[in-house]
């Protein structure tokens, strides 16, 4: 079945009563221009690396930061960027966050150094952990039942094209352009996102919107980022140092913390541990990922 006819056929199913959008397609499209910046950049920087160093003139250990100055953000912020969409709206946040992630590309275009390559590649990863969990949330929000699995299904097959296709991509457009342009790609992908949203994407409604958890947002960010951060420093050349294993273990600390906070909040929280009673939301890896911002469609309030 072709990535055409699925689409396709999650329109119609959305077009009818079980749909919740008047541009069922369009919505698709957004989500997936929007997801496949964050799927295809985690994997076409990696072919760039060696033009990167040479160009920059950068240090061996310095190559493997590229990498890391974007996953530790994308790590650390996955769970605010989702609880931001719930507060302020997922389609404000989705085009904000593709907003800043195509002005760090272009900054990582043009960056003359490496030192000012690596901020670019941190707010490459704010942006992507901001847009990530709201494209996903944004299809729980315009597709119901069938419909729903589908859109999700087809959003999560072509993410995992995006990261497939992206070393070949890097490697042809850095033979015949130029390392600069695995970022300068971002900039049309992101535009047309933007405007798809803009003009057909629902914003959601909250009568009574929830104060947004600053503290559970906190441990969470402080957290993922410790033990992604430790894990960095251990796998990499200086190997389970004193400083990585102490990372690791005040990234455990806080993330206990977080769950008591979490508990103590209950439906408030950013990530309602009530979720986890659901076994169908145990089993299911996507709600892992994106916790109550993405709803799969093995999941109901009623499981």
């Amino acid at each position: 079945m072709s990535f055409t006819q699925v689409s396709c056929d999650v329109a119609s199913a959305a077009a009818r009563p079980g749909g919740r959008s008047d541009h069922p397609r369009l919505v698709l499209t957004t989500t997936i221009l929007a997801s496949s910046l964050a799927f295809i950049d985690g994997s076409v920087v990696n072919v760039g690396l060696p033009a990167i160093g040479k160009s920059l003139h950068a240090a061996a250990g310095e190559l493997p930061w590229v990498i890391n100055a974007y996953l530790l953000p994308l790590s650390a912020l996955l769970l605010f960027g989702g609880a931001a969409g719930d507060r302020f709206g997922r389609r404000l946040t989705l085009i904000v966050g593709t907003l800043v992630f195509a002005a760090a590309s272009a900054a990582c275009a043009l960056a003359p150094s490496m030192a000012l390559l690596l901020v670019g590649r941190v707010v490459q990863g704010v942006g992507a952990a901001i847009l990530m969990p709201n494209s996903l949330a944004i299809l729980g929000d315009a597709f119901s039942g069938e419909a729903r699995g589908r859109a999700i299904g087809t959003w999560a097959a072509v993410a995992a094209m995006a990261g497939a296709i992206g070393p070949v991509l890097g490697g042809w457009l850095i033979d015949t352009v130029g390392w600069q342009a695995i970022f300068l790609i971002n900039l049309p992908v992101a535009a047309g996102a933007v405007l798809l949203a803009w003009r057909f994407v629902r914003e959601t409604q909250n009568d009574n919107p929830v104060p947004l958890d600053t503290e559970g947002a906190v441990l969470a960010t402080l957290g993922l980022g410790l033990l992604t951060w430790g894990l960095t420093i251990g796998s990499g050349p200086q190997g389970w140092t004193t400083m990585a294993a102490l990372m690791l273990a005040g990234g455990f600390l806080l993330l206990a913390g977080f769950v008591l906070v979490e508990h103590r909040r209950g439906d408030k929280a950013m990530m309602p541990l009530a979720l986890f009673a659901s076994r169908n939301f145990v089993g299911c890896s996507p709600c892992w990922s994106m916790a109550r911002w993405g709803p799969c469609s093995c999941w109901s309030p009623t499981n």
